[in-house]
């Protein structure tokens, strides 16, 4: 749609003002979807023209856009598919144009800017400060970079760069500001396909016309990324673009290797490691449809995509997907619709899926293809369980003689082996055996977390820190304070005295200032360097590590605890794919689960392998209680300063619930968050339950906006809850 000059159009701003505001197109007019600079205030702020104006008062009052930016307008189908995320998730439309625009200087136009390569020469005299410069280099795998972006990743001042220019060790040279990325070539050979596998990427390859989703349901290491790695190359044949999401950065380099492997160039990349100079090209390249594949998380999904054709959610079920600060969405939820928009198919792939996307498939909402074998001559590990209760193990150990005869078994062996807990930190409380004291955060309800590698208490709500205190401060007694409970570095110490010769190595996020130096950690492991490898949760997604043969799960029953709905559904996947990094080479495999519940129906089908019986089973608890996916929720979360203003503001909202009696829903609550309190703010949770097939967001909506919340007060809404806290 076209707007003349002086026509009244309507201007979504990224400011938080709930919807479009008036203005007048500029000379030269503009259209529908372009990008803007208007007048608010005294500021400049950018925005997007959304439609006509809606008028009704005094044109001489409207002031013009100032000016349309030399980037390619949002689409018809981008406007979509915010307006209706928008109405799903109940947020703001401005919030979910940020989403959309979140590059730096997109109005800048394409100017050149001043870049640094490498000349191949060394420097005449060596300074850790210039070694640092050089292994700044390499992670820029020979890219252009700026002085500001070498700077920042070396951790030096501009002088030291400069004296490396001056030496000829580097050369400065004007380079255009966005550069297209090189081509893929989906002609290429592809690695060997098993005759499953091969089966499942012709069906996915045949289906690649208009809207559809798919889940490819395999075991871990069943080859899932060379199958949807075809419907990628398919993708790219047909000219349209692709986007493939991972739940982790830390899966990315891995990943990155094997798709250059197959289309012969490395795809385009979008996640909080980027440099901001490369996510202002990769907007702008991605909307000229110069960018044929985008890996990258959750939010890529919001970029400007020209011609988008595929969306591969890989690790579907991860609770990584769901964002639960901001605008809160579900990115694998938020890829079916954008795809249901713009006719795109979407795989998601998993070996243990949500049950949500299980349901979809099995009623036929979803199509669905399974690979059950693993590629080659790899086999599925042996699963068995530890009865911890018939182990006889002193207060201050955790690994069971059981487990601990067959890690040494592997390290004579040659091989190596994972322990895994699900706990950051050396221990989760520390209490005072004097008067029992636990040390908390000062600004939340949260025990904290001693980090012995940090030498410090480290909050996991609002990540304060303070040091370990020598006296408690409650009763200020000296050398009473002790640790309890395991943590991954408490488990390393234990390791370490149970087996001394061992080499062992900790994957846990909080130990690695960069996600390069994880990656590089996660390299290493895979070629060998550690016998002993103790990890938390990051390590049971999609690492390869090829003498791997034993995994043993230190607390299986951690995940049991709460009353989390989808408890068991989370304890059964993580235990599943942690299992699974077992035997994924030629030798065989074996994963052993510390339990003192070992008869408890969630170990029991982990143990059997049954997975259909426990998606049935869990299915039908879920039907009967008529929670997701067959009924409807929504989180509300209250926070304010003051607890006795947050609970009265929560307890009137409650009474005031006809909007959602009127669709027969239930509102449960107020009640203390589980964690009650987080950065000096009281939490109150209520939750809202309905039927499937009602009109659920706009009787919430109607609700909510029955009170007008006192100042300083938060109100957040979540929309298909995945976490109760």
């Amino acid at each position: 749609m076209r707007f003349h000059e002086g026509d009244l159009v309507g201007v979504l701003t990224t400011e938080p003002l709930g919807r479009p505001l008036d203005y007048k197109a500029p000379e030269g007019g503009c259209f529908a979807g372009d990008l803007v600079e208007v007048p608010l205030g005294p500021r400049r702020v950018l925005g997007c023209v959304w439609g006509p104006g809606e008028g009704g008062f005094d044109p001489a009052r409207v002031r013009s856009v100032s000016r349309v930016l030399d980037a390619e307008p949002l689409r018809d189908e981008m406007r979509a598919f915010l307006q209706r995320a928008a109405d799903y998730t109940l947020t703001p439309l401005p919030a979910m144009l940020r989403l959309a625009t979140r590059a730096p200087d997109l109005g800048a136009g394409p100017a050149t800017r001043r870049v640094l390569r490498a000349t191949g020469r060394e420097p005449d005299r060596q300074t850790d400060a210039r070694a640092r410069v050089m292994d700044a280099l390499d992670v820029f795998d020979g890219a252009a970079v700026t002085l500001a972006e070498l700077c920042a990743e070396s951790g030096v001042s501009s002088a030291v760069v400069k004296g490396l220019v001056k030496a000829g060790v580097l050369a400065e040279e004007d380079a255009p500001r966005d550069l297209p990325y090189p081509r893929l070539n989906p002609d290429l050979p592809s690695k060997d396909l098993s005759d499953t596998q091969l089966a499942a990427a012709n069906t996915l390859r045949a289906n690649m016309d208009g809207y559809g989703t798919t889940l490819l349901k395999g075991v871990t290491g069943s080859g899932k990324t060379e199958v949807y790695l075809e419907a990628v190359a398919e993708c790219l044949r047909q000219g349209r673009q692709a986007l493939v999401l991972l739940p982790e950065i830390a899966l990315t380099a891995g990943f990155l290797e094997r798709v250059e492997a197959r289309f012969g160039a490395r795809p385009a990349e979008w996640h909080s490691g980027v440099t901001s100079t490369e996510r202002r090209r990769l907007w702008r390249m991605v909307s000229q449809g110069e960018a044929q594949l985008v890996v990258g998380a959750r939010s890529a999904l919001f970029l400007p995509f020209r011609e988008l054709g595929l969306i591969v959610v890989d690790e579907e079920h991860d609770t990584s997907y769901k964002q639960e600060e901001g605008v809160l969405y579900n990115a694998r939820d938020m890829a079916v619709l954008r795809a249901s928009i713009c006719g795109a198919r979407v795989v998601l792939a998993s070996a243990t899926p949500s049950l949500e996307t299980w349901v979809n498939a099995d009623l036929g909402r979803y199509a669905r293809i399974d690979l059950g074998a693993r590629f080659g001559t790899a086999e599925l590990p042996e699963m068995r369980a530890i009865d911890m209760r018939a182990e006889r193990l002193p207060g201050d150990r955790w690994i069971s003689e059981t487990l601990a005869r067959a890690v040494e078994a592997r390290i004579a062996a040659g091989e190596q082996s994972l322990l895994f807990l699900n706990r950051r930190g050396y221990a989760p409380v520390t209490v005072c055996r004097a008067c029992g004291h636990q040390i908390g955060c000062d600004d939340c309800d949260a025990r904290m977390v001693e980090h012995r590698f940090l030498k410090r208490l480290v909050c996991h709500q609002c990540g304060a820190t303070k040091p370990v205190p020598t006296a408690c401060p409650s009763c200020q007694v000296e050398g009473r304070l002790a640790p309890v409970g395991p943590g991954v570095e408490r488990l390393a110490e234990e390791v370490a005295a149970r087996f001394p010769d061992a080499r062992v190595s900790v994957l846990s996020s909080d130990l690695f200032g960069s996600a390069r130096a994880l990656k590089e950690a996660i390299a290493t492991i895979a070629e060998g360097g550690a016998d002993i490898i103790i990890g938390t949760q990051i390590v049971a997604k999609g690492h390869n590590f090829p003498l791997l043969t034993l995994v043993g799960v230190i607390d299986a029953d951690l995940g049991l605890q709460g009353s989390d709905l989808r408890a068991a559904e989370r304890t059964f996947q993580l235990m599943r794919q942690v299992a699974g990094r077992a035997g994924r080479a030629e030798k065989p495999g074996i994963a052993l689960l510390q339990t003192h519940q070992p008869e408890h129906p969630v170990i029991r089908a982990i143990l059997s392998g049954d997975e259909e019986d426990f998606w049935r089973a869990e299915a039908t608890e879920r039907r009967m209680a008529g929670v997701p996916p067959y009924g409807r929720m929504a989180g509300i979360v209250l926070s304010h300063p003051d607890v006795a203003q947050v609970f009265d503001f929560a307890a009137e909202l409650a009474r005031r619930d006809g909007p959602l009696r009127a669709i027969g829903a239930q509102v449960f609550g107020p009640a203390p968050a589980p964690i009650a309190r987080v950065r000096g703010r009281h939490r109150v949770r209520l939750l809202v339950k309905a039927d499937k097939g009602t009109p659920f967001q706009q009787a919430v909506a109607n609700w909510v906006a029955q009170l007008k919340p006192p100042t300083n007060l938060r109100l957040a809404i979540d929309i298909d809850p995945q976490s109760f806290l």
